[in-house]
């Protein structure tokens, strides 16, 4: 790869991956998205681009908030790339004035990052350092827009002052281009190249491939800055399991995988098609993951920080399954983007190089017939995830893993069940991100903690967090209406909740129902022991060993439990503490209720059942 990119890599003044005239964009685009586009840069052109307030900055350090920071730094690169895309369709220059106003505002920023990430610098968090760039994934986001903005309206922008492009390739050098040949970065490995990388690697690498490829002039550092792109994309993807899935979740695959995807579609662009990895099978695995993951809608199976609905990129995944050859993912992403699964334009808040393709792809995929079935059993050993659905209208995930993982949320052994498509037993999810998410306080979040998963409360303990807290003897089984989940999550918890081993089964029956069984024993008589399943349906506790759901349209799933061991109650979750308010978003402004099942007498050893059905 390296030996060959140099004579591969078609030269920056000649490489011309999507239209500079306006006449061009109108062919290549459908009419009706034209004019949405257009809309989009006119509601931009009313607003101001505002400064952000040191004292905006300092909130992180203060109180923990990220979220006004973020509001308008976000909005301001929002601004400008609708205003971007409408002045490149076009052409008219009327957007053209405030686009400067907006390039202009983001290079005179301090920090292209987020204050939650000034931390990264050596003066700690507070106020951002000048003196230190730091290539976090929103510089790096940053530097792809006004790279593009660069690349399609350049001669405009000459027009009204050479200073304008010399700014955003100063600021871009100076900002990502330099830092990134020397950067030893945590995202990166920290200079370990056998060290297992999150989603923080193919983001800021895709965003810093895409300024490095279109800005940079001197022929071997744009040489130098693909292979190092390359090989923080090969180390991302060398920490992935051989079924090519992530710990992070669907949520963040969109930030990992896909960008894995953007990377190498990149890459085969800018060497006219001769670097083609897309026949590589691993690749193929990255992107049939996100299909394995889909639930009913727009629902997919939220572990860790993942979000339980989320709006598909159905674009990109046709885009990806079209490159590979995956017909089940292309058809499945031709699907979201024709049932309006997500907005049916350019909608994701980042990943603009991946829009730009996006915009290439609509009038292919608005021709594509395709048509999937959803995957009725799903093992991905590397995650210990399964999945199963009957055609009763019955769905069910469970995991094992461990407590270590990225974006982990305390859950060894957690499950969550879907009835008619609708959230039965959830995974509470991710709220608003704060100074304790990803802090030493993480776990003083209530929903990051096993207590507030579909697991059992063992002498007062909760599972502990670390990667030594793990299921074991993890087996799966498929065998005719049969899948099966075994694990052992005695490990998960701190020696002082006193057990020896918890094996847990989650079975799908595909004739009976769902079927969770604990088989535990103690080193002595448990003193409380208690089961928790969080839900946002209306419940019905009255009869003594069920407890009905009651769905939107009022039809009733039930879930028994022996009354003779088990006392039932309900409580509304929430403690009113900021991370919540990302919640309400998350499940359609629903309340959120934990159901407990209190062991009356807990014993040394017991087996334990709860059966769902529909």
């Amino acid at each position: 790869f390296e030996a060959g990119i140099n004579t591969q890599l078609i030269p920056v003044d000649e490489w011309r991956p999507f239209p500079q005239r306006a006449a061009e964009w109108k062919e290549l685009i459908p009419a009706e998205t034209q004019k949405t586009l257009i809309k989009k840069g006119e509601a931009a052109l009313k607003k101001d681009f505002r400064a952000i307030p040191a004292t905006v900055t300092l909130e992180f350090k203060r109180n923990g908030n990220r979220t006004d920071y973020e509001d308008i730094s976000f909005d301001k690169r929002y601004m400008l790339w609708d205003m971007v895309i409408a002045e490149a369709i076009e052409g008219n220059g009327r957007f053209t004035d405030h686009i400067i106003d907006g390039i202009w505002s983001v290079c005179e920023e301090s920090f292209w990052g987020i204050n939650a990430h000034i931390g990264m610098q050596k003066a700690g968090t507070g106020l951002p350092d000048v003196q230190e760039p730091v290539v976090d994934l929103f510089a790096a986001e940053t530097a792809a827009i006004l790279s593009w903005t660069d690349y399609l309206l350049g001669p405009s922008l000459d027009r009204q002052s050479k200073l304008i492009r010399q700014r955003i390739r100063y600021e871009i050098d100076r900002r990502v281009l330099t830092p990134m040949i020397t950067a030893r970065y945590s995202y990166l490995g920290g200079g370990n190249p056998e060290e297992k990388l999150s989603n923080w690697a193919p983001w800021v690498a895709s965003n810093y491939l895409t300024a490095n490829l279109l800005l940079e002039k001197d022929p071997q550092r744009r040489v130098d800055g693909v292979i190092r792109s390359m090989k923080i994309i090969n180390q991302y993807i060398n920490g992935l399991g051989n079924d090519g899935s992530t710990e992070e979740g669907p949520h963040y695959w969109f930030a990992s995988g896909a960008c894995v995807f953007d990377a190498l579609a990149l890459l085969k662009d800018a060497t006219g098609g001769r670097l083609d990895l897309f026949q590589n099978e691993f690749i193929k695995q990255i992107g049939a993951y996100i299909c394995k993951m889909h639930i009913a809608g727009n629902y997919f199976i939220n572990v860790a920080d993942a979000a339980p609905a989320l709006k598909a990129d159905g674009l990109l995944l046709y885009r990806f399954g079209t490159a590979t050859g995956d017909d089940y993912l292309k058809s499945f992403g031709a699907i979201a983007y024709r049932e309006s699964l997500h907005d049916t334009l350019p909608h994701e808040q980042f990943y603009r190089t991946r829009q730009l393709y996006n915009l290439k792809a609509i009038s292919d995929c608005e021709k594509f017939t395709g048509s999937v079935n959803d995957m009725p059993d799903v093992w991905l050993p590397d995650v210990q995830l399964m999945s199963s659905r009957s055609a009763k209208g019955l769905f069910v995930a469970a995991h094992g893993g461990d407590n270590g993982e990225s974006h982990n949320h305390n859950d060894v052994g957690d499950f969550m069940v879907y009835a008619g498509g609708y959230p039965l037993i959830i995974d509470v999810g991710r709220g608003t991100y704060t100074a304790r998410t990803f802090s030493k306080n993480r776990y003083d979040i209530w929903f990051n903690t096993s207590a507030y998963h579909n697991l059992p409360l063992i002498n007062g303990y909760q599972q502990a967090e670390g990667r030594e807290f793990a299921a074991s003897g993890v087996k799966y089984k498929h065998k005719g209406n049969i899948s099966q989940l075994t694990l052992d999550i005695a490990k998960a918890y701190p020696r002082e909740a006193g057990i020896q081993s918890w094996k847990r089964t989650v079975e799908m029956n595909k004739r009976l129902g769902i079927i969770i069984r604990d088989s535990y024993r103690a080193s002595a008589p448990l003193q409380s022991l208690s089961q928790t399943f969080m839900t946002i349906c209306e419940t019905d506790l009255s009869t003594p060993g069920q407890i009905r759901f009651i769905l939107p349209d009022k039809k009733i799933a039930t879930l028994s439990f022996n009354a003779a061991i088990w006392k039932a109650s309900i409580e509304k979750a929430g403690k009113g503490i900021p991370e919540e308010k990302g919640l309400a978003s998350s499940w359609n402004e629903k309340p959120i209720y934990r159901i407990i099942l209190t062991a009356m007498t807990p014993n040394t050893q017991g087996t334990l059942q709860y059966k769902i059905t529909f």
